[in-house]
């Protein structure tokens, strides 16, 4: 009877280590799915490709859906970003942002899984492991095609001496799939094997005492495997004491056979109660995952998979063509959220979201539906009876912000912007339905923010001709198709063509002549702004060489100073065109300073150490400031072409004009009067005390091979005698329209 039990008890000891063995292999094949779960969360975004689908990366945007997200919910230690051709273009580690070079660093380790996911099995190397993230794909597939295009790989490496699971996720779309131009970009996460690591793993398999060392255990009663990553290398044991129900065999049950049965029923009895506390410990564990994995961190509200779940449930169950009934969806976005991240941080930025949450949560009815669509950005749902249903959506809605919030003693006051969407008149799918709302909240904002705008069909066709001409701009800065025309300057004091406005034209093959203020705002929408002001600043400069004697004016966009490096472009313009940066002036819109920061006037300053002239164009027609003539030293001040077309009629704008321009004089600046169309306004300009003027009267804007001829035909404008002070009280009749 001893050898029998005593059999038992070995082979009992045998089988449960085993099954530990592969309880184990199981979870950490489940953690790795899981750090793909985090990235799948942030990089299935339509958002996600269009904020760094362009030639720059929207490093705010990546900041907090990237960086901070994944860092403080999923417990991510370095996140990348690749572009097409793997090359690092964010980083983020050690808990803020980092340069992309920072990848560099890392490039030997984590390449092997980016080559898995970029089909170059032949270069990765690793040991294959179990697809557990790609075995809970199937649901998601009936949501979004993204899983269908997208690619992953998921593995266990050392990176910088330490164990840590990898996982590297195509970025692409969930809705719009015509938003993915060329090979994707990847998201790359690098999750350490840390204590907390192995601690989760050892709670879910019910292994208390796990854990990953340098050494193999010395006790006999501990068993320790050796722990080695897909890459091959040996990175450490994982010890743990293993169940032994050998042991349990001969210590407890010989004895109980004398007991007979009345002890085994107790032992059955207990073994039942810790099978079933064990059970519901696991079913516990199981929920709080599974409601974590559909649920955002921050706020607590359900997050983008559930809600694209909770859209198509109801769109299948709610007899749409039957008494009237409506799916409404409606996107929120906080208005000017950014400003608040920016200048009262990150911190109060999250509080501000779950305030918001908050609030949204208790304006809805009962059977509504909200969500955390990924920053400030909120979906709500709600199930109505009629046409009307999207109209009381959005009055409860605005009604969530007329009172302000209070975060840490701060009263803040903040407005949003609404697009909204109705089933089965605005579409009857997913993806008709949550892009159209996506549309109307778009249209929202261009429209100036704060405020509910519902979804037409005319939207629909303006957002495809938007796209349309962003694919058609994208071809032709590739094939050199865009052109700059140039507008002459003429000084007051000598009356002679001393500088030149380069200004951007686009002659569209099917659309005809295009103006900037159609394509401008498309190229900095789509993200490639960086790249069409780099290319004008490069061919304005390769241009100048045949004027060394005039100034050359290049108008830039306030997102080349947001994302790029100016003051390491002009450098460069200057060694490869020989370019004299005391003749090449770069005008600045007011809406760069009104957002300036540390970063803006470093590269203010950095371009005026260089030689460049800075000028503030269209003064007076924003938020205009003399804070901005204090604290920012310009070479030269452009007065608004309005200001210049009413100084005749208007005693406001003559006040106006002589007031700056004594300003800018006492200053030491040069002043501009733009759109100057007949010599009244030339002369009127010249007296209030402007030194240069601008404008149709002097001559249009001209091809770059007419200006060398106009400025040798070019007679030399007359400026106002001292006898024509009268001119001042003339009030001539209209004037052509500027263009």
């Amino acid at each position: 009877m001893l050898a029998i039990v005593a059999f038992a008890g070995w082979s009992a000891n045998r089988a449960a280590t085993e099954t530990e063995r592969a309880l184990l292999e199981n979870a950490i094949n489940k953690s790795v799915g899981s750090v793909l779960d985090g990235l799948k969360s942030v990089a299935w975004w339509d958002e996600a490709v269009t904020r760094i689908g362009g030639d720059t990366v929207d490093l705010h945007f990546a900041d907090t859906e990237f960086g901070l997200f994944l860092t403080e919910t999923y417990g991510h230690d370095e996140v990348y970003v690749l572009d097409g051709n793997d090359r690092p273009i964010y980083a983020y580690k050690n808990g803020a942002r980092a340069e992309p070079g920072a990848y560099d660093l890392r490039r030997a380790e984590l390449s092997p899984v980016v080559a898995e996911v970029r089909g170059r099995p032949e270069d990765s190397g690793l040991k294959e492991r179990p697809d557990e993230f790609g075995r809970t794909q199937s649901d998601y597939r009936t949501l979004s095609p993204a899983a269908d295009i997208a690619r992953w790989a998921g593995h266990i490496v050392t990176v910088g001496d330490r164990p840590a699971v990898v996982g590297a996720i195509s970025i692409v779309p969930n809705i719009e799939m015509a938003l993915l131009k060329g090979t994707p970009k990847l998201l790359v996460g690098v999750v350490y094997i840390k204590e907390e690591f192995i601690s989760k793993i050892a709670r879910s398999i019910l292994l208390s005492d796990l854990e990953l060392s340098p050494h193999a255990a010395a006790k006999s009663s501990v068993l320790s495997e050796p722990f080695v990553g897909d890459d091959g290398k040996h990175a450490g044991y994982l010890s743990w004491t293993t169940r032994r129900p050998g042991h349990i065999l001969l210590s407890v049950i010989l004895p109980l056979v004398a007991c007979g049965v009345f002890g085994a029923g107790i032992l059955s009895n207990q073994m039942f109660k810790r099978l079933r506390r064990a059970s519901e410990e696991l079913a516990q564990r199981e929920a709080k995952s599974r409601h974590a994995s559909r649920h955002d961190a921050l706020s607590g509200l359900p997050n983008r998979m559930h809600m694209l779940e909770k859209v198509g449930q109801w769109l299948a169950k709610a007899n749409l063509s039957l008494n009237g009934r409506r799916v409404v969806a409606a996107y929120v976005d906080i208005d000017k959220f950014k400003d608040i991240n920016d200048t009262l941080g990150h911190e109060t930025g999250d509080k501000l979201v779950r305030a918001v949450a908050e609030r949204l949560r208790s304006r809805l009815r009962a059977g509504d539906f909200i969500a955390r669509f990924g920053g400030d950005e909120f979906t709500i749902l709600c199930l109505a009876e009629g046409e009307q249903g999207g109209k009381h959506l959005a009055e409860r809605i605005s009604a969530a912000f007329t009172e302000p919030f209070s975060i840490d003693g701060q009263s803040l006051r903040v407005k949003a912007s609404i697009g909204i969407a109705i089933a089965p008149d605005h579409g009857t799918t997913t993806d008709e339905l949550m892009r159209h709302a996506d549309i109307a909240l778009y249209d929202a904002k261009r429209q100036g923010r704060d405020r509910a705008i519902f979804f037409t069909a005319d939207m629909a066709r303006d957002v495809e001709t938007r796209r349309a001409i962003e694919v058609d701009l994208r071809a032709a800065i590739e094939r050199d198709e865009l052109r700059l025309q140039y507008q002459p300057i003429v000084s007051c004091r000598t009356g002679e063509i001393v500088g030149a406005e380069a200004l951007l034209r686009w002659c569209h093959p099917e659309r005809g002549e295009l103006p900037p203020s159609t394509f401008i705002p498309i190229a900095e929408d789509s993200g490639f702004m960086a790249t069409l002001g780099t290319w004008m600043l490069d061919r304005a400069a390769r241009d100048a060489k045949r004027w060394p004697n005039l100034d050359i004016a290049v108008n830039l966009s306030p997102l080349q100073f947001r994302q790029t490096d100016l003051p390491k472009i002009m450098k460069g313009l200057v060694e490869a065109h020989g370019l004299v940066p005391q003749r090449f002036v770069l005008e600045i819109t007011e809406g760069v300073l009104l957002e300036a920061n540390a970063s803006t006037i470093s590269t203010l300053d950095a371009l005026q150490a260089m030689g460049f002239q800075t000028a503030l164009d269209d003064f007076g027609t924003g938020y205009s400031s003399l804070l901005y003539l204090c604290n920012f030293k310009f070479h030269k001040i452009k007065i608004d072409r309005s200001f210049v077309a009413n100084a005749s009629s208007s005693e406001t704008s003559r006040a106006i004009v002589q007031s700056v321009a004594s300003l800018g004089r006492g200053l030491g600046m040069e002043i501009v009067a733009e759109g100057v169309e007949t010599d009244y306004q030339a002369q009127l300009m010249s007296l209030f005390g402007c030194t240069e003027l601008q404008g149709f009267y002097f001559s249009r804007p001209v091809e770059v091979d007419q200006l060398s001829a106009l400025v040798k035909k070019f007679k030399p404008w007359q400026g106002p005698a001292p006898s024509k002070p009268a001119l001042i009280e003339h009030t001539p009749g209209p004037t052509k329209a500027s263009a």
